[in-house]
């Protein structure tokens, strides 16, 4: 078997599986940028929204920031993969980028 993943056939944002007498190309997880195999303990760097924490990159929690990201009124912050929205509050709505009660 010859070793096509020593060339690295694959792109930036994918890592190289050598087979017998072939290879493919797998997407790196979410929570990279750049890999060298599966799963998020296989970063090259960390993508943005993660941190490297036991030699993985896992999600930052930006809802649990000293800071608050969500800063207007009856606005609630929601975590997300390598990210976070705000939202309005339970019983308010967005009228124009405003929570205004329903």
């Amino acid at each position: 078997d010859l070793d096509e993943c020593a060339a690295s056939p694959c792109k930036e944002h994918q890592y190289c599986l050598n087979m017998d007498g072939s290879f493919s190309c797998k997407a790196c997880d979410t929570s990279c940028v750049g890999c060298t195999g599966e799963g998020s303990g296989k970063c090259k760097t960390c993508a943005s929204g993660y941190v490297k924490e036991d030699e993985k990159c896992t999600d930052i929690d930006e809802c649990n920031l000293p800071e608050k990201v969500c800063t207007k009124e009856n606005q609630d912050c929601v975590n997300t993969s390598g990210s976070y929205k705000c939202v309005c509050s339970e019983g308010f709505e967005d009228k124009d980028g405003t929570c205004v009660q329903t």
